[in-house]
């Protein structure tokens, strides 16, 4: 890749970035504004924002890599990301926005009573979202060495620094005007590099597809998932969507419940069309870069098929302008979930004041960025699928049964996340501890979240059975607000 031109890609993705946040500061005084925008959000513009924040590295990076490692079991990916947002549209959605929660700690809350609901809530967002962030950090590390051949740590501490400012600027109301404006950049930076590839490759008369090779194990792995892996993963990735704070904190933006399922129909909408372009650029790896895998850069496919295929300037133009695309995904999902993360902080150590949100943000951007700094993956999908194994096996069965079911108990939802959390954790940690494994033991361990999910959803049914609810006045108020239509 061109050096100069991909440097001036990053610079001006995030001097754009700063400049819309900035401006956002103006309109940003109050503690809704920082925290939910004041709920003044509207459809389009909430669906755009939730696009730009979703589609984070393992969408615009992972999805293509996987795809050239793993052929069509890669697939699951972005089918699960995207209909993940169908089981919002409806089981969340409208109740979560009726509840009148800034956080999910704060519908914890609302729906149990007590402190320890909250507590636990509270410190399983943090450590999602940290998790969540690491990953966008080490795709940021893999582009910028890619592009000019910079250390990992710059790549993630220039991605901290401009999310960072960005939050401050202006909390959610910048947040929500910086991802409207990035989802819109992301599905731009693929489409036209593609457009430009195919045409080219039409030209020439040049098959976008090996010849011969199966839609199966990729070129130089032979990896896959197996039927195990296959359901397991289906689930983490429908289920987990539920749970994701940064996506959730969204819905609190929207002025009412039925503008919270317009905007996640929308949103069905908008990652459909995306999702389109990074299978077919992990479709061109598996002819155009077959020598990825084996040098453990396949999350890069979408950032060198431009200029393998093109070549001279048009391919160092175009591979500039996926560049500036992969970190709009970056920094738009590392805002989304620094500002779910500071919000949880603020409230739970600092009383929710504006002050306390900006301290919050500043040690919500640290951590990650210590924790990224000290590890390394190279299959940013399947980091992220772990992530979603971990929400769908806590947070996502407080969230059903919390709305849908109102003999859940305080102690049932908190002994159900914990045991969630330590049985999926343990897995995770012992998945990558252990690498030789037996294979039985490694499927079970790598992919959790078929056992881990139902473990913590009978864990909170039991327990809620065998102890005292809330009070059946006060059980009645919340379930009637969460259910009632507004009009």
């Amino acid at each position: 890749m061109n050096t100069a031109l991909s440097l001036a890609a990053i610079a001006a993705v995030c001097a754009a970035t700063a400049l819309i946040a900035i401006n956002g500061l103006r309109i940003s005084r109050t503690t809704d504004d920082f925290y939910v925008a004041s709920r003044t959000v509207r459809p389009w513009w909430n669906a755009s924002a939730i696009g730009g924040e979703y589609l984070s590295a393992a969408s615009f990076l992972g999805v293509a890599g996987l795809i050239v490692l793993a052929g069509q079991d890669a697939l699951w990916f972005p089918i699960g990301y995207t209909a993940g947002y169908l089981m919002l549209l409806l089981f969340v959605a409208a109740p979560l926005r009726r509840s009148g929660a800034y956080t999910l700690p704060d519908f914890a809350q609302i729906r149990l009573g007590g402190r320890t609901a909250r507590t636990t809530t509270g410190a399983l967002v943090v450590v999602v979202g940290w998790l969540y962030i690491v990953p966008q950090l080490h795709g940021a590390a893999l582009a910028l060495e890619i592009a000019a051949g910079a250390p990992g740590w710059v790549g993630a501490g220039l991605v901290m620094t401009v999310v960072c400012v960005t939050v401050l600027s202006g909390g959610m109301r910048s947040i929500t005007f910086v991802q409207a404006f990035q989802y819109w950049l992301k599905l731009v930076s693929l489409a036209v590099p593609l457009v430009f590839v195919l045409l080219r490759l039409g030209a020439e008369g040049i098959s976008p597809t090996a010849e011969g090779a199966a839609f199966g194990p990729g070129p130089a792995t032979g990896a896959g998932f197996g039927l195990y892996g296959t359901i397991s993963l289906i689930l983490a990735l429908l289920l987990g969507t539920l749970g994701l704070p940064h996506v959730l904190v969204r819905f609190y933006t929207n002025p009412d419940g039925p503008s919270a399922r317009r905007t996640t129909v929308l949103v069905v909408g908008l990652l459909s069309l995306f999702y389109l372009l990074p299978i077919a650029f992990g479709i061109l790896g598996r002819t155009f870069a077959t020598d990825l895998p084996d040098a453990g850069t396949a999350d890069a496919t979408v950032l060198l098929v431009p200029e393998r295929i093109l070549g001279g300037m048009a391919g160092d133009l175009l591979g500039a302008l996926v560049l500036g695309g992969a970190f709009a995904s970056f920094l738009s999902t590392s805002s989304g979930l620094v500002v779910s993360v500071a919000g949880v902080i603020s409230q739970g150590l600092f009383h929710g004041t504006v002050r306390g949100f900006r301290i919050a943000t500043v040690l919500s951007c640290t951590v990650p960025l210590a924790l990224a700094l000290v590890s390394g993956s190279n299959a940013l999908a399947g980091s992220v699928g772990a992530v979603f194994a971990f929400t769908a096996s806590t947070l996502c069965p407080l969230l059903l049964l919390g709305i849908w079911w109102r003999g859940l108990t305080s102690a049932g939802a908190v002994a159900g996340m914990v045991s969630g959390a330590i049985a999926c954790g343990t897995a995770l940690l012992s998945a990558a501890a252990f690498p030789d494994l037996p294979p039985l033991a490694e499927d079970l361990f790598s992919q959790p979240a078929a056992w881990t999910v139902p473990l913590a959803f009978a864990v909170m049914v039991g327990v809620s059975l065998s102890t005292r609810a809330r009070g059946e006045e006060a059980i009645d108020r919340v379930m009637a607000r969460l259910h009632t239509p507004e009009r």
